[in-house]
């Protein structure tokens, strides 16, 4: 975990609590080749450290390939998918969105995708933050893929389909998930499941505007004293600070937070350089 996962944890934890709800945390390890190894427990390890303490168990994705493939073949049973084995490099080819070209082909399984029918596509959502955003008409109306052709489930699959396992009524998570959110919405339709209630905070970004990733470096949370970076995340989402912060051990830090939550006061910017919001950043090791 860096800055910008502790922002995304922290906003959804508050706001989970000043509504009285529970706060569940989800380990999405459906990629096997991309997956560092202990980097589960070190991210729930980080989570107990800043007071972030979730309800319930939490559920592994590896741990739920039963309830993907039942969701595949209900989606293929009512018609709702099909196979693909268009390559990458053609899709780029075509402009990046994929052209439906394998939708009428009755393909086999072998070395292909499979791609959902798009039959209710959605071109907007309502974000609590954000307000009414708009998505782009090409990409609400694509297939979009929901099983990789390497056999791996795809994101926007598994993440409905724990959603709605774990009975999920609103998702808080950062803006770079915006895009995905009308596919998503899409899938909710397909699966005739309720739809969630969406939050997208801002993004924290470095100081060549880069977004906080591990892809760019960012710097892993530090586990000393937990206080300054909560104060650092808190001043990022524009959230009121006890006076004396300093005096309060962390429960009475996070008791205080949770009962100022205040989700109005998050920017609609989706997202904002560090040194621009605060000196805080720059004056604590993070």
């Amino acid at each position: 975990m860096h800055f910008g996962s502790l922002i995304a944890a922290l906003g959804s934890f508050l706001q989970a609590r000043a509504q009285r709800g529970q706060w569940l945390v989800r380990i999405e390890d459906i990629d096997p080749p991309r997956e560092v190894a202990g980097a589960a427990d070190r991210i729930l390890a980080t989570l107990e450290h800043y007071g972030l303490h979730w309800d319930g168990q939490v559920v592994y994705q590896s741990q739920r390939h039963d309830a993907y493939r039942a969701t595949l073949d209900w989606l293929q049973q009512q018609g709702l998918s099909y196979y693909c084995t268009c390559t990458r490099s053609r899709i780029q080819q075509i402009g990046g969105l994929y052209d439906g070209h394998c939708r009428d082909l009755q393909l086999g399984a072998h070395a292909a995708a499979i791609r959902l029918r798009q039959s209710a596509p959605v071109y907007a959502f309502d974000d609590r933050l954000q307000g009414r955003l708009q998505a782009d008409p090409a990409l609400a109306l694509e297939d979009f893929i929901i099983r990789r052709r390497d056999g791996l489930f795809a994101y926007n699959l598994a993440v409905v389909v724990d959603d709605h396992f774990q009975g999920v009524n609103e998702i808080v998570r950062g803006a770079d998930l915006i895009e995905p959110t009308v596919r998503q919405i899409a899938l909710y339709h397909q699966l005739q499941a309720p739809v969630p209630r969406y939050v997208h905070l801002p993004l924290a970004l470095g100081e060549h505007g880069l977004k906080l990733s591990k892809q760019n470096h960012a710097p892993p949370l530090p586990t000393g004293d937990p206080r300054p970076l909560l104060v650092a995340a808190l001043k990022f989402l524009h959230q009121p600070l006890p006076e004396n912060w300093q005096d309060l051990d962390l429960p009475l830090l996070l008791r205080f937070a949770i009962a100022h939550w205040r989700l109005e006061n998050v920017p609609r910017r989706q997202a904002i350089t560090l040194d621009e919001n605060t000196t805080a950043f720059s004056k604590e090791p993070w």
